[in-house]
């Protein structure tokens, strides 16, 4: 496995790559660690921080307990950090980038988007945006589904690169009930509205256990959650009650002026969130 880490020389990104290294520790990965350097400045400077990002990544990489004992090889690159960060991960053919979470700019990520966004929308490759400390192996993941092709893409996704194993995943679903409103404008009576939405989530867990089966997808020993709301609303609250280590969610690859303007469920995510997340844009078919 390819895993391109992409640092700034912040704390945020210095945790981004110690969970890279720990990626990389079972001995069966190669770690690239890339710093871009901007070219909208004069040719000397770009020569003399280029030297001196060199050097901190050599100080990093042999100092950091988590980077002890692996391959990892520098990658000094000019560019805009998130078009920069892209072409080092399509040089190495990256199966995964590893980036901190960036401080917000407000009004500016609005039209814009953070770095890690940037890299999200423009490229190809899964992204894991690191919150948190550092830890050896994801213990608690949550994976939302919305039974499309992108929620088979980031389950298989995961698995491959290791981040979700056997135990203590769970599966989220978020659906409306059909009818709801209707028996809520009927005055429906409480029993009636409960033995209904029981009825709906049970029909909603059927077609999400075909779902898995009909792709393939082996979750042996995972938890379901279905519960009604809108899909935010229901991550939000899965990741407050059960306070995961991971969330995994798809990218629908929207683009354009839309997506800037509207956003995504995965962006929201992404900077409302204090969690670890794996974005995993469309398969190429």
């Amino acid at each position: 496995m390819q895993i391109l880490a992409a640092t700034d020389f912040s704390t945020r990104s210095n945790r981004a790559l110690r969970q890279a290294g720990l990626l990389a520790q079972p001995g069966n990965a190669q770690l690239h660690v890339v710093h871009v350097v901007d070219d909208d400045q004069p040719e000397e400077l770009i020569r003399m921080e280029t030297r001196e990002a060199e050097q901190v990544l050599v100080e990093q990489i042999y100092s950091m307990p988590e980077l002890r004992g692996i391959q990892a090889r520098r990658m000094v690159v000019t560019g805009d950090p998130f078009d920069g960060i892209l072409r080092a991960a399509a040089e190495i053919q990256a199966d995964l980038i590893v980036m901190g979470s960036h401080r917000k700019q407000l009004l500016l990520d609005i039209f814009i988007g953070t770095t890690i966004e940037r890299v999200i929308r423009k490229g190809s490759f899964p992204v894991l945006m690191v919150n948190n400390e550092a830890q050896r192996r994801y213990e608690k993941v949550v994976v939302p589904l919305d039974m499309s092709e992108a929620s088979v893409d980031s389950l298989r996704v995961a698995q491959s690169t290791g981040l979700i194993g056997d135990k203590r995943a769970t599966l989220l679903h978020a659906f409306w009930p059909v009818a709801e409103g209707k028996m809520y404008s009927v005055a429906s009576d409480q029993a009636s509205m409960n033995e209904y939405l029981a009825s709906e989530r049970r029909r909603v867990m059927d077609e999400l256990a075909a779902f898995l089966i009909a792709n393939d997808l082996n979750c042996g020993g995972w938890s379901i959650r279905v519960e009604t709301g809108g899909a935010m609303e229901v991550i939000s609250r899965a990741v407050t009650e059960i306070r995961p280590d991971l969330l995994v969610m798809g990218t629908h690859g929207r683009s354009g002026l839309l997506k800037v303007l509207i956003g995504s469920v995965t962006e929201e995510a992404l900077r409302s969130l204090n969690v670890d997340i794996l974005a995993v844009p469309p398969a190429k078919r």
